[in-house]
């Protein structure tokens, strides 16, 4: 696992506090918006932390409180003042079409956002939950940036450079021993906790964490060492934080062991697998022995 430097040494001021970090990358201008975006939108979050002033429910088990809507606002203008051209994807909101060519076609930017990735968590006063920001261009996602507003992290990375924390590349676990791993598991639909019970002999030990960004994201550093779900994310969930655990060094695939972004997958409909190449295909193996299935029910 990467050190990081103290906070006090951190670029917490936004796009500019970093600009000295930058790369050369072909993205650098759509990752430091989207870095001082996700900040901003973090002390949002941070402002109305314990303090929310109206949760309802989206259904069962998920919630939706005040907060999530004023932080995709501030997102979404955000990208309507830069990018007026670009279309967004919105977890609360849903799709914002971008500005059309002279010839009617689009510009090929689409930008996918959580604004709130771990509500339940927010809501009850659990400080694990995050702001995700993707920029997918051409149907491959080129930009991620996931920012955790309690622990004052940002996790980022382009399509052509490196995994970072706080500016600092990282890169995912080096452990060598399947049976060493800390895991983010969560097998849903029937027979879901039966399969993570036969798993659990196989690792040191798994988890659920109640933000699926954020836990695929700490892929990227080994803080997980695997990240496991067999379904129930969208679009949202993975776009930033699978580019990022990719561009760790971690190999990341479905959970048939096939691409883990899909452009036209709507509603949580997407599976991810993300490794170490050295453990990714015993993962895969075992959750196929286990006759493990795409799913859409948490």
């Amino acid at each position: 696992m990467t050190i990081h430097p103290p906070r006090g040494d951190r670029a917490g001021s936004g796009a500019t506090g970093y600009a000295w970090r930058m790369t050369s990358s072909r993205w650098a201008d759509e990752l430091a918006f989207a870095t001082d975006v996700a900040r901003r939108a973090g002390a949002l979050l941070i402002d109305s932390y314990e303090r929310l002033e109206k949760v309802d429910y989206k259904s069962k088990r998920d919630v939706v409180t005040n907060a999530d809507y004023a932080s995709e606002r501030l997102v979404i203008d955000a990208i309507h003042d830069r990018y007026p051209g670009d279309a967004i994807l919105a977890e609360e909101s849903g799709d914002h079409a971008g500005v059309l060519r002279d010839d009617g076609s689009h510009n090929g930017r689409r930008w996918v956002i959580d604004p709130l990735d771990g509500t339940v968590n927010y809501a009850n006063g659990i400080p694990y939950y995050c702001v995700s920001i993707g920029l997918v261009v051409d149907d491959r996602p080129a930009v991620g940036v996931i920012f955790d507003p309690a622990r004052d992290d940002l996790y980022d990375a382009t399509a052509d450079g490196p995994a970072r924390l706080d500016g600092q590349e990282v890169n995912a676990s080096t452990k060598e021993t399947l049976s060493d791993y800390v895991v983010s598991l969560a097998v849903i639909g029937r027979g879901g906790l039966s399969r993570e019970r036969k798993i659990a002999p196989s690792i040191r030990i798994h988890r659920r964490m109640g933000s699926a960004a954020l836990a695929l994201a700490y892929v990227a550093n080994g803080r997980f060492d695997a990240f496991v779900q067999n379904g129930g994310l969208s679009p949202w969930d993975v776009a930033a934080a699978g580019l990022i655990a990719e561009r760790s060094g971690a190999r990341v695939t479905s959970v048939e062991g096939g691409p883990w972004w899909t452009p036209k997958v709507r509603g949580p409909r997407t599976s991810v697998v993300a490794a170490p190449i050295a453990q990714h295909g015993a993962l895969l193996e075992m959750l196929a022995s286990l006759k493990t299935r795409v799913q859409t029910r948490r």
